[in-house]
């Protein structure tokens, strides 16, 4: 809203005075989408800015939300109140529950999503969103007054004044695509760089980086032979994102699995003095857990063959990914490679793989609330934090806005604990490790990942949610509700006891499970790994009602008991280790015990410690 009645000094990259917003957001990727709600919905004025209002939550890496670690990140966005999850129930195409093999803590969802579908939804839930204003702009100038934000200005002049900024810009800060000896500056998609904003970052008094990642070539579907691949179909019984939804539909679509052979591998190498990834060509520094297929071939030189998955791009598209086979090699190579795959003998490729720099953020500058120590009132979220993937923006986005939010409102900050949600671990790395690469969050970088299972994220956050007013009454009161019918539930079965008859050991033989010759609670047989909840009704006549979800939280709370509580006390333990006071002037280069890669990260944390300081001590 502009102010007609107050004199407003231009910057001198500004031509005019446009309005005033509480929090201005830069990008309209999956991080700005989840920032620009938090802040909207949490009652402040925002405008969300994006160079092209037609890449709204693109997808250009992977058309899908979730997978191992990240399915976690996707089902705690949804916990505090956040909008990816409700999206991906919407459009997705298909989905599947990943390490069904393995124990809960690492099941995690992932679906194939509509890639234009989940856009279209996505920029719609924006533009319906009260005190939520989205625009087409490139932001090239961010102001300040006395050291803090002031305002924002676009490549056509105008001058937004405003409180705070938040910046998710993705891969299009100084973007440069980069295939073979060709290299020009771009976005992601053909997309406009942003070419000018880094410099002002500098001025304000950011440090930049500069990383790469890598997208794979589309295909067109109907010149794949899918009779030689591998068909992956969905699950027979869908689990949703988000913990509001119980039906979300039907799996629409198979993905399918193929794999490179030694004639790929072959090409690849004989081809790799045309890689910029081996000329020096490219100069970001690339994610180690998701390299380019030249690169996969070049340091597991010992592997025979590598996946390949071939996934749709949407439900009204031919377009399919060759996801694994992201590549920066030339376009006739590329080519090369694909048709030596089984399958793909006479593919027709739609858009050529690159490999794409752009500038990132050292994130140790940032406070845990994601803004910035030296720079207040300046938050950062996603790749420009220097993280990889569409769901560790998302978890970003919506922290650094709700933390904008609560400042701007005078009330506390919310800051997550890595022993209390995958965001938090995340958040931590980022913050007090750095990263020297893409980070990529995986369920190994937790140390309690029984407590962090994605069944109970609404356990964790949803509580945290409601306390900062992303959270309806309605929801929480849901929430509550459910949790006491789990705890009443967990604690019947700890209670009933059933007697040593004929028909309970008939039952337990037919079972392959030792039989009884004295009374037994049903909580110890569910503990029996042969048995289940369901398995049980046959015992149990008087069980209450409880939804499919409720039952898994039941059942892994009790069959997991001795673990989740051994776990507690690991994290009271950390707790107390956390808050014991180190004295400043500890020489850490003199601890043997150390290595010297932990001494010098213990030595130069000195600065990052006494920052948390002067953050706790913040009025």
């Amino acid at each position: 809203m502009i102010n007609e009645n107050i004199e407003i000094k231009l910057p001198e990259t500004a031509s005019y005075y446009a309005g005033d917003y509480d929090v201005v957001v830069v990008g309209a990727g999956h991080a700005g989408c989840e920032a620009a709600l938090a802040c909207a919905r949490l009652g402040l004025s925002t405008a969300l800015f994006s160079i092209n209002l037609d890449a709204v939550a693109n997808m250009p890496c992977n058309p899908s939300i979730g997978g191992t670690a990240k399915g976690h990140l996707v089902r705690e966005i949804d916990a505090l109140g956040g909008e990816m999850g409700k999206a991906a129930d919407k459009t997705f195409l298909q989905s599947r529950m990943l390490n069904r093999g393995k124990g809960p803590a690492v099941h995690s969802l992932r679906v194939q999503s509509d890639r234009r579908a989940y856009q279209a939804v996505m920029k719609h839930t924006i533009e319906q969103t009260k005190g939520l204003e989205l625009k087409q702009a490139e932001i090239i100038d961010i102001t300040s007054d006395n050291g803090a934000i002031s305002g924002v200005v676009t490549h056509i002049g105008a001058y937004y004044r405003t409180k705070a900024v938040i910046i998710c810009t993705g891969t299009y800060l100084m973007g440069r695509i980069i295939i073979g000896d060709v290299a020009y500056s771009s976005g992601p998609d053909g997309m406009f760089p942003a070419n000018r904003l880094s410099e002002s970052l500098v001025k304000l008094g950011a440090k930049l980086m500069r990383f790469k990642t890598g997208t794979p070539a589309r295909i067109n579907r109907s010149s794949v032979d899918f009779s030689k691949m591998e068909e992956q179909c969905g699950d027979d019984e869908i689990t949703p994102f988000s913990f509001e939804n119980d039906d979300i539909g039907e799996n629409q679509v198979s993905c399918y699995l193929t794999y490179t052979n030694a004639e790929t591998h072959r090409i690849i190498k004989e081809n790799l003095h045309r890689s910029p990834l081996y000329s020096g060509k490219i100069e970001g520094v690339g994610p180690r857990y998701c390299p380019s297929i030249e690169d996969k071939v070049v340091r597991f030189a010992d592997k025979e063959r590598h996946q390949l998955f071939i996934e749709p791009m949407g439900a009204n598209t031919d377009e399919m990914y060759v996801q694994g086979m992201s590549s920066s090699l030339p376009e006739d190579v590329q080519i090369k490679m694909l048709r030596s795959i089984s399958g793909l003998e006479n593919v027709q490729m739609m858009r050529t793989a690159y490999a794409i720099e752009y500038d990132c953020i050292d994130p140790t500058q940032l406070y845990p609330t994601l803004e910035f120590k030296e720079i207040p009132g300046l938050y950062g979220a996603g790749q420009f934090n220097g993280s990889s993937g569409y769901e560790e923006a998302a978890a970003q986005g919506l922290v650094a806005g709700i933390n904008a939010a609560l400042k701007l409102k005078n009330m506390p900050s919310m800051t997550l604990d890595r022993s209390g949600s995958y965001i938090g671990t995340l958040i931590d790395d980022l913050v007090t490790k750095g990263t020297k690469e893409p980070y990529r969050m995986m369920t190994s970088r937790s140390e309690y990942r029984l407590l962090l299972r994605q069944d109970n994220a609404d356990e964790r956050l949803t509580p945290e949610g409601y306390r900062v007013g992303l959270i309806s009454q309605e929801r929480y009161d849901a929430f509550c509700n459910k949790m006491a019918r789990v705890r009443a539930e967990q604690e019947r079965l700890e209670k009933t006891v059933v007697p040593p008859d004929d028909s309970v050991n008939k039952f337990l033989a037919e079972h392959n499970s030792t039989q009884i010759k004295t009374g037994i609670k049903l909580a110890d047989l569910l503990r029996r790994p042969e048995l289940n909840y369901k398995l049980l009704s046959v015992l149990d006549k008087d069980r209450p009602e409880l939804n499919r979800f409720e039952i898994e939280l039941v059942e892994v709370r009790i069959k997991y008991d001795g673990y989740i509580s051994r776990q507690m006390k690991q994290v009271e333990q950390f707790k107390k280790l956390e808050d014991k006071k180190l004295a400043e002037d500890i020489d850490y280069s003199v601890i043997d015990g150390l290595r010297l890669e932990a001494r010098q990260k213990l030595s130069a944390s000195r600065y990052v410690v006494e920052e948390f300081r002067r953050f706790a001590e913040r009025p």
